[in-house]
C-alpha cells in the first residue's frame, strides 16, 4: 500500500435475519439474493462508518453466491447486482468497485445465499 493509507477488511459478512419467526436455518428467515444482499451491505455500511470509512472507501468485494432452489441450483446473479446496484454507482457513491463473484456449494448456514468480503482503502 502507498504510505500514507490504512486498510480495512471486513470478512464473512452474510445476512441478517428478516423474519425471525421461522427457522434462523431456512432461506424464509434471511429472504431471496435481492434481499440478503441489501441485508450484507447495510451491515457493511455500519462496519465502515463505525471504522471511519465509507462505501466510497471500498475498493474491491468478493461475494459468494449459493445456488438458489428456486432458480433451479443456479445463482442469482441478477438479485445480486439488483441489490448492489442500490449502494454502488449510484448518485450518492458513484464508485465502481471491483469485484468477483463466484458461486459456491453451500454456506455456514443453510439459510444464506450470499456471503461478503470487503476490502476498504482510505488516506490518513
Amino acid at each position: 500500500m502507498p504510505t500514507g493509507t490504512e486498510t480495512l477488511y471486513l470478512s464473512r459478512q452474510v445476512p441478517p435475519v428478516t423474519d425471525a419467526a421461522v427457522d434462523p436455518a431456512t432461506l424464509a428467515a434471511y429472504g431471496d439474493t435481492r434481499t440478503q444482499t441489501i441485508g450484507i451491505f447495510r451491515k457493511i455500511e455500519g462496519l465502515l462508518a463505525a471504522q471511519g470509512y465509507g462505501l466510497k472507501d471500498v475498493v474491491k468485494l468478493t461475494v459468494f453466491l449459493v445456488g438458489d432452489p428456486n432458480l433451479g441450483g443456479r445463482q442469482d446473479f441478477k438479485g445480486f447486482s439488483e441489490g448492489y446496484a442500490q449502494f454502488f454507482s449510484t448518485a450518492a457513491q458513484p464508485n465502481k468497485v471491483a469485484r468477483s463473484t463466484v458461486q459456491v456449494a453451500v454456506l455456514a448456514n443453510p439459510g444464506f445465499l450470499v456471503e461478503i468480503e470487503a476490502v476498504a482503502v482510505k488516506t490518513r
